[in-house]
């Protein structure tokens, strides 16, 4: 019996070790497995077990303190295990929808975490606001942006600058308000400028995988039956990857069981102003009403056929 427990443990540890390796920091356990757990560490405390070989200087720890300590990746993996992890590469499935009320609780409690939130000690002491998100949690479309601009910085709104304006019209023009959808972006802080007067910068890799988590708080609170990447580095943040946005719009991806509209970011096809671009993006939204089950009307079809 003893040896055929130590030969679960070790097949434990062994499993764990892996989603070290891998960049995983934890694992999930359902409340019968967990009190299964709780019930098998009761039964160990109340007899002697014959002490394992350790394979490393952890590997006496119980199951529950593996299962709920964070695991630190190998040197040599760390930096891109854990970007992978953060920026959306390793896939979860997403919880149970929450209630009505539920949301809404969980939403003020995620907001006041991120409006205190100084993981990134620079984008902390530069900003005005911290730029959580707008909109309806009970939208079935979640627009996803990169980060905040000076405009939005400024108001702790995202989207509300020159882009964002014209965001508000592509809603609308999708028969829909900009209050009855959601808006976020993949990091809340405005990446500082320093020795810049004005423009804005990409946030980069460190900061998005600081940030994610709040985003995919988000999603997992609203579970959108749309989410729309607006440039490439939101689809970079949700679902890794560096391919170009052009190669990308309009080409259906997933996050987490989500269908995923990768399309181009307002800004742009704000600098392009071609009736190419703007017919490309308008084609992408005509693919997300149809996926939610939006009517589409003979005028909406034919926007940006001809100049």
């Amino acid at each position: 019996m003893l040896h055929s427990y130590q030969e679960l443990l070790d097949s434990l540890l062994n499993h764990l070790q892996t989603l070290r390796a891998k960049g995983d920091r934890f694992i999930i356990v359902d409340q019968e497995n967990w009190a299964g757990l709780r019930a098998t560490g009761a039964t160990r405390g109340s007899r002697r077990l014959p002490a394992a070989k350790p394979r490393q200087a952890d590997s006496r720890a119980t199951a529950s303190q593996i299962i709920s300590a964070p695991a630190e990746p190998s040197p040599s993996s760390k930096s891109q295990a854990s970007h992978e992890r953060s920026l959306g590469a390793i896939p979860e499935p997403a919880p149970p929808p929450l209630t009505a009320n539920a949301k809404v609780i969980a939403m003020a409690e995620l907001r006041a975490r991120a409006l205190g939130c100084s993981k990134c000690a620079h984008l902390a002491a530069s900003r005005q606001h911290v730029v959580f998100g707008t909109g309806n949690i009970d939208s079935a479309l979640m627009f996803v942006g990169e980060a905040p601009g000076a405009d939005e910085d400024v108001a702790g709104e995202p989207f509300v600058g020159r882009a964002g304006q014209l965001l508000t019209r592509i809603i609308e023009t999708m028969g829909l308000t900009r209050a009855g959808v959601y808006i976020g972006n993949i990091v809340k802080c405005r990446p500082d400028t320093p020795g810049q007067a004005f423009g804005n910068r990409k946030p980069t890799n460190e900061e998005m995988s600081a940030c994610i988590p709040f985003l995919e708080e988000q999603i997992n609170i609203i579970q959108p039956k749309v989410l729309i990447a607006l440039g490439r580095t939101a689809l970079e943040g949700l679902i890794g990857g560096s391919a170009p946005i052009s190669t990308m719009r309009g080409r259906w991806q997933s996050y987490r069981g989500i269908p995923l509209m990768p399309t181009y970011h307002p800004s742009y096809v704000m600098r392009t102003q071609t009736l190419e671009i703007k017919r490309e993006i308008w084609m992408d939204m005509l693919e997300v009403m149809r996926r939610v089950g939006l009517p589409i009307s003979e005028k909406q079809l034919g926007f940006f056929l001809k100049a």
